[in-house]
């Protein structure tokens, strides 16, 4: 038959071209029986029909076919040890997902597919049912039913050939094993795939390390009991002989002098072999010669065995390859930080030899500038150029910044707050604070501004105004108040990539006013220096900070010591000493330990006898020593004996008139007197110090925002200018150190950090104020 036309009959989904265009015959052809054999054959090779009839009526080829339905849904139910998009990505390798082709084979692909993935955890009782939907214009929804049963637990592993190691060193090394009693803690008896593969690479390392330099593993097999609960590994292992080193050489194309790398081999006479040293070895040279630019640099140590004397020499083999220049340097990720921001903190430049050192250094800084969550960076071959790179930097942002406002009512009376504290005001990278804090009792407004990049040499300039009143009368407890308002002007330097030194000015007026129920120290202040203060004040800082991150850091140390004085001419003459320190020291992948520290000094000189209490220390609150109310901890004040008491004389007036005759015959006393008044003075000398065990948050996979720790607080406020009348006042000593332990966290949110603990205090005095649960806005772990 010569066919005229082609027809084809019952398409839904594909495409009349498509079916056209992949059917064997054109119009014209002759065709037979061979050639509808041959149609039919293609049109199933494209897997889209189920079946497929031709017939012919005259010289018309009628192909009738029935469409295959494609996948709208999988749904997937019963499933925790294994995440559903795990599963759905199993499957997608399978070529099974929404919108493919469902074939007759595919739900037993299904099953069979799943199923592996659950033997690879041990869950060799899995089971997998999967069932179909049918939905309209040819479609299926596929329902996948999974009961995982448990994990099958090992019962023996069996090591066969080791003649060097006793069974229970090999089996210390595997994070399998046979079982004990905290493995219902643990799980270290429940067997997966990637758990056994990666205890056989730590046993080829344990080995290798120790001289063995032609250790293999012969073979490793699984097998399993009957009922599917018990499982057994056996280990058959080829030590070979232990080999020393005996002859380190280098070779290849060497841009770098050879004196200069050689100098670096240090191994000790009579060495045994160890492959981790030649792999430090190999990454050391691979990063000098990425550092002058060669960023693909390849290295290897070679070992050549010497049979006879058991011995082998290594040669580090250099394939430089060429010397990469930076093209680019990109930034990815930054919609809220400008350009400017990031690429002031670059130390590679474009257009310099690509160096390993710089890029992690400018990956490092963005880092610690707090304002992302995460930075990644990628050394990109430029396609067509043999020695250009692009440098392209991933960051992931992060709001780190306090926005505060509320109001409310104590027994004090109503107050109001708003602040904002940002450290990235609008993507700038500058530091802008603003807040207002009014109530019955205190007014407080502040405005901060800082640029840290002030000159393209990293020095920094910053601003400060604040407004300050606050009547301590209100609380019934002491009489007197503060009224003050000042302005200062800060400037940073950079000495190195992790120090600064720095410098304050600022000018203060502040006046102090005292009440009929003014404590005995402040009286006794005020007539030693007055109550109206104008002071000048300079300030110098130093700052070295090695910390890996701006925000939870989790390696390095920070160490800033400021120092305070007035300047001649000022009202008071003081000095004020302030050293901070934090420690971070990661002890494993899940526990990172934190030590934090600070220790201060205010004290007076020239013609001032004490320096001014406004000035003082506090302890106490999450700041500080946790469990304990803020700035509750310390000396106490003195209550004076009666109203209007003359603290130069220590005389008590006459102010009541007992028999009425217009002169006044007894003292006014103060009721309060006679009782420990528990409201804190401040100190002059700080003492603090924290220990913290800090643990990965359970059921979070991103814990950069996260961090929970467990801490021992300890420290108090001192005074070493305690009066004879004081019966609250101590000078510093450990038997007055203050402590607490619990556990707490914070997390980061676009209003600031948040943080919550709980402490139990312990060596705390009766008049204490302790405080064992504590949520707060700002503050951090």
């Amino acid at each position: 038959m010569v066919v005229d036309d082609i027809r084809i009959e019952g398409l839904q989904r594909v495409s009349l071209g498509s079916v056209l265009d992949t059917v064997p015959i054109t119009i014209g052809d002759r065709v037979d029986k061979t050639d509808y054999q041959r149609v039919i054959r293609t049109l199933f090779a494209t897997g889209q029909f189920d079946d497929i009839r031709l017939r012919s009526e005259g010289n018309i080829l009628y192909v009738t076919v029935k469409e295959r339905p494609t996948i709208s849904n999988i749904y997937i139910d019963g499933n925790s040890a294994i995440k559903t998009e795990d599963l759905l990505g199993a499957l997608n390798g399978e070529g099974i997902r929404e919108g493919s082709v469902l074939k007759r084979a595919t739900l037993d692909l299904i099953t069979r597919g799943l199923q592996a993935q659950y033997s690879t955890q041990g869950r060799y009782g899995a089971t997998v049912v999967v069932t179909q939907k049918d939905r309209p214009r040819n479609r299926v929804e596929v329902d996948i039913d999974v009961d995982e049963g448990t994990s099958t637990a090992i019962s023996a592993i069996e090591v066969i050939g080791n003649d060097a190691f006793t069974d229970y060193e090999v089996k210390r090394v595997f994070e399998l094993s046979e079982g004990s009693i905290l493995s219902i803690f643990t799980s270290d008896n429940r067997y997966t795939k990637e758990k056994l593969r990666t205890d056989l690479e730590n046993l080829e390392s344990f080995y290798k390390d120790r001289g063995y330099l032609q250790f293999e593993i012969s073979s490793s097999q699984v097998s399993i009991s009957d009922d599917l609960q018990e499982l057994f590994i056996t280990l058959v292992l080829n030590e070979g002989k232990r080999y020393k080193l005996n002859d380190i050489k280098i070779s290849g194309e060497l841009p770098l002098d050879r004196e200069f790398l050689e100098s670096f081999i240090n191994i000790q006479e009579d060495a045994f072999y160890s492959e981790s040293l030649i792999t430090s070895y190999e990454e050391f040279y691979a990063n000098a010669l990425g550092n002058d630019g060669y960023t693909f640099a390849e290295v290897e140590g070679v070992p050549t065995i010497d049979e006879e004397n058991n011995s082998a020499d290594i040669t580090f083999v250099f394939n430089p390859g060429r010397k990469n220049y930076a093209r680019r340097i990109i930034f990815n990720g930054n919609y809220f930080t400008t350009d400017e921001v990031l690429r002031r903190e670059m130390r590679q430049f474009e257009g310099a030899p690509a160096s390993n050192q710089l890029i992690e250094q400018s990956k490092l800084l963005l880092e610690r500038t707090g304002f992302f969550k995460t930075v990644n960076v990628e050394t990109v071959p430029v396609a067509g150029e043999d020695d250009l790179v692009d440098i392209i930097f991933d960051v992931e942002e992060q709001q780190y910044g306090n926005i505060i406002a509320g109001f409310g009512y104590s027994q004090f009376g109503f107050s109001f707050n708003f602040n904002v504290q940002q450290q990235n005001f609008l993507g700038s990278g500058n530091t802008v604070g603003i807040g207002t804090q009014v109530s019955d009792y205190s007014t407080n407004i502040f405005l901060q501004y800082e640029n840290p990049y002030y000159t393209v040499d990293g020095a920094s300039r910053g601003y400060s105004l604040n407004f300050r009143e606050f009547d301590y009368s209100s609380f019934g407890i002491t009489d007197y108040n503060t009224a003050s308002y000042g302005a200062s002007v800060s400037f940073g330097f950079p000495i190195s990539e992790i120090e600064r030194l720095g410098f304050n000015i600022a000018a203060d007026h502040t006046e102090l006013q005292s009440g009929s129920l003014a404590s005995r120290e402040i009286l006794d202040f005020l007539e030693a220096e007055g109550d109206v203060f104008d002071t000048l004040k300079l300030q110098a800082f130093w700052t070295r900070a090695t910390l890996n991150r701006g925000i939870f850091p989790t390696d390095g140390t920070l160490n800033q010591v400021s120092l305070q004085t007035t300047v001649p001419g000022s009202s008071l003459n003081y000095f004020r000493l302030d050293f901070k320190n934090e420690f971070y020291k990661p002890i494993n992948d899940d526990l990172i330990f934190k030590a934090a520290s600070r220790i201060g000094l205010v004290d007076s000189f020239g013609d001032s006898d004490v320096p001014p209490y406004f000035e003082y220390f506090y302890a106490g609150g999450p700041y500080s020593i946790k469990g304990y109310e803020t700035n509750s901890l310390g000396p106490r004040i003195t209550p004076v004996p009666c109203y209007q008491y003359v603290s130069a004389e220590d005389y008590c007036p006459p102010l009541i008139d007992n028999n009425f005759d217009g002169v006044p015959d007894q003292p006014y006393y103060n009721s309060y007197a006679q009782y420990g008044i528990n409201r804190p003075i401040g100190g002059n000398v700080l003492l603090e110090t924290s220990l913290n065990l800090i643990f990965k948050v359970p059921f979070i996979e991103d814990q950069s925002q996260f961090r929970t720790a467990f801490f021992v607080d300890l420290g108090n406020v001192f005074s070493t200018f305690c009066y004879n009348y004081q019966t609250q006042c101590f000078t510093p000593n450990f038997e007055d150190l203050r402590g607490s332990y619990g556990l707490g966290g914070s997390a980061i949110t676009p209003f600031g950090p948040i943080s919550v603990y709980f402490a139990v205090p312990f060596n705390n005095d009766p008049l204490d104020r302790t405080k064992r649960f504590e949520f707060t806005v700002g503050n951090k772990f």
